[in-house]
């Protein structure tokens, strides 16, 4: 309004050309201080309108902590009801407990003796228990004892174990030794008829019918001695191996009337043939040598073919480390 008052006083003063310059001054001034108090009151609306909009804001979170403060009144208060109700049942419970001790305070007998009787039923039963629970603590102990003796037991076992072990080491040890010593005095004879392997800790030398033998007979052909003496040297030189001498034919029946009849005989004397030519070459303590004759009956091969006929015509002598160490081990078991 003071606003709109100043205006008019303006505009009548421009209106009125003959008004004194005095009066024009007054007019300039009073409009100049009309501007200044509009920008104060405008200053005023905007400061007003900043606090409305602060009002407003604090409006909202006031009516959003009414609504929490409602939700957790609804909360507690159902809470605060179910602890009511707890609170409640507890006091029966608590009422329901003093009667009874009540009652067992004010001497009920029946009910006094029926708790004895618990009590001694009871006691009975510890009783029991604690006496099976010594017996099985006294066969506990024996097991105990039982299982001490088993590994002392178990540690020797695995202590002769170990024994064996290394002594079959030195057992195979010995036969590829003796298998490179062989394999060097028979360097000649070897792939003619002659060959040497090892297998399971023993030495074989196999010697084929062809270089020992004529077909038919017994008798040690020349060449073939010569491969025994040589064999028989390396015996000599080694007195810890043991010697078996098997004799082995093919599959053909041999009918003979003389002094051989079958190919068991053959088998057999053509063993010995070889057993007398050794201990003749060499000194060889006879009870070292076992000859024996397995006739057709552990063949190479089975085919019945030209071929494997004559690699199971052979004499096989078996080269065994002594064990007499072994033995004693095994005794003591």
């Amino acid at each position: 309004m003071k606003k709109i008052q100043c205006l008019l006083f303006v505009a009548l003063a421009f209106a009125t050309s003959c008004v004194p310059e005095r009066l024009l001054e007054e007019s300039k001034s009073k409009l100049k201080t009309c501007e200044t108090e509009r920008d104060v009151l405008k200053k005023e609306a905007e400061s007003y309108s900043a606090n409305l909009a602060e009002v407003k804001d604090q409006l909202q979170k006031d009516q959003k902590t009414i609504e929490n403060l409602k939700r957790d009144t609804a909360i507690n208060g159902s809470s605060h009801r179910a602890l009511t109700a707890k609170y409640e049942k507890m006091n029966l419970l608590n009422d329901q407990l003093m009667e009874r001790m009540n009652k067992i305070m004010l001497g009920n007998d029946k009910d006094n003796a029926k708790l004895s009787g618990d009590l001694q039923l009871t006691r009975e039963e510890l009783l029991k228990k604690q006496d099976t629970l010594r017996a099985l603590e006294t066969r506990l102990n024996a097991q105990r004892v039982e299982l001490d003796n088993l590994n002392t037991e178990l540690q020797k076992r695995e202590a002769r174990v170990s024994e064996l072990e290394t002594l079959l080491k030195n057992k195979d040890e010995a036969a590829a030794r003796l298998k490179k010593i062989l394999s060097d005095a028979l360097f000649n004879f070897e792939n003619k008829g002659l060959t040497i392997t090892q297998r399971n800790g023993k030495v074989y030398v196999s010697l084929d019918e062809s270089l020992l033998f004529a077909s038919g007979k017994i008798s040690v052909e020349p060449k073939g001695a010569e491969a025994l003496k040589n064999v028989a040297k390396v015996l000599e030189q080694n007195p810890d191996i043991n010697v078996m001498v098997e004799g082995h034919t093919d599959d053909v029946p041999m009918r003979g009337t003389g002094e051989i009849k079958d190919n068991w005989d053959l088998s057999v004397m053509r063993a010995t043939s070889v057993t007398k030519i050794m201990l003749a070459s060499a000194k060889i303590d006879p009870r070292r040598i076992n000859a024996c004759g397995r006739a057709e009956f552990v063949p190479l091969e089975n085919a019945k073919t030209p071929e494997a006929r004559k690699k199971n015509r052979r004499t096989e002598i078996i080269l065994t480390p002594k064990l007499d160490e072994l033995l004693k081990v095994l005794d003591t078991n």
